[in-house]
């Protein structure tokens, strides 16, 4: 007897969540169904794939082994299906897609606008959500891709760069600095900022890029949602950092002023489940998605140009 596919998506399952009774809700059995599975293919294979714990399982060392064989599978025998599927006409089916605020703000629209045109058969189903929520959704199977901080993933996750987008200081004006000029955060004193929880990987980064070059903080508020950051800080004094393609609808009621000497910038990829490739039809989208952010990175290039090309001489 041969672990059939069904056992081996179980078994990932298992060892991604490291804990049966969540194996269970992700595929759909009951805990001593996993349980069931888990045995049988310990039997079959002859080793102990996990040591039950009071909480959870852990993997053993043959399981890790046995995880890396069972995703090369799983894989290939997604890409068989994909394969033929490009076959049967048009493009037909579902996107769950997982979007940061960072490109639902301001590129999602326009991409989903003209992808929605060339493959009318296809429903998209987009969640909004940050990195570490999105990540957990992609490897439960509960999306096909998303679009995360590159430094999210992990077991069960396959990653690949995406889009590469500058950081900028908004507020609502900054004395003596034009609305668009590149700025120094290290010059401008002790700042005010309205920043993401700390759980996220954007407010890491924000927090390492300050400490490295040297920026004052004043008060820091939390506040996980970009529409709610934007509208405080356009009825305060209050300042965030957000990167540049987010804020496009924003140009005329507030300052974006791209950072620079360092560069803050965010480096966005994409993430997907191991076990399996997404959808034929995900490229497409994928790739008008990754125009019209790239279209709006290059319009604040050309607004910061002549701005830029002081500071350079700084």
């Amino acid at each position: 007897m041969q672990c059939s596919l069904r056992d081996m998506a179980i078994f990932v399952a298992a060892f991604e969540e490291r804990s049966f009774t969540a194996a269970a809700r992700r595929e759909h059995t009951t805990q001593s169904g996993v349980s069931q599975h888990i045995r049988n293919i310990e039997d079959l294979l002859g080793v102990q794939l996990f040591l039950r714990e009071r909480v959870g399982v852990a993997p053993t060392p043959a399981a890790a082994r046995f995880y890396r064989s069972c995703l090369r599978v799983l894989r290939s025998h997604a890409d068989a299906h994909g394969e033929m599927a490009r076959f049967r006409g048009g493009a037909a089916g579902q996107l769950r897609i997982g979007l940061m605020p960072t490109l639902t703000s301001a590129a999602l629209a326009p991409a989903l606008e003209t992808f929605m045109q060339d493959a009318p058969n296809v429903a998209v189903r987009v969640t909004e959500g940050y990195g570490t929520a999105l990540t957990a959704m992609v490897r439960a199977g509960e999306l096909d891709f998303a679009i995360v901080p590159a430094q999210c993933g992990g077991d069960g996750i396959s990653a690949r760069p995406f889009l590469r987008t500058r950081e900028a200081l908004v507020s609502r004006g900054l004395s003596g600095v034009g609305r668009r000029a590149p700025v120094r955060l290290r010059d401008l004193g002790a700042l005010d900022l309205m920043l993401p929880g700390q759980g996220n990987p954007r407010r890491r980064a924000i927090d390492a890029y300050c400490a490295a070059a040297g920026v004052a903080i004043g008060r820091v508020q939390e506040l996980d949602t970009v529409l709610g950051t934007l509208d405080f800080v356009a009825r305060s004094d209050w300042m965030t950092v957000l990167p540049a393609i987010a804020t496009a609808r924003e140009q005329r009621r507030l300052s974006i002023n791209p950072i620079v000497d360092p560069p803050l910038t965010l480096e966005l990829a994409l993430i997907e489940p191991a076990r399996r490739p997404p959808p034929a039809h995900a490229e497409h989208f994928l790739g008008l998605l990754r125009l019209e952010a790239q279209r709006l990175g290059e319009r604040d290039a050309v607004h910061r140009a002549p701005a830029q090309a002081m500071a350079d001489t700084l």
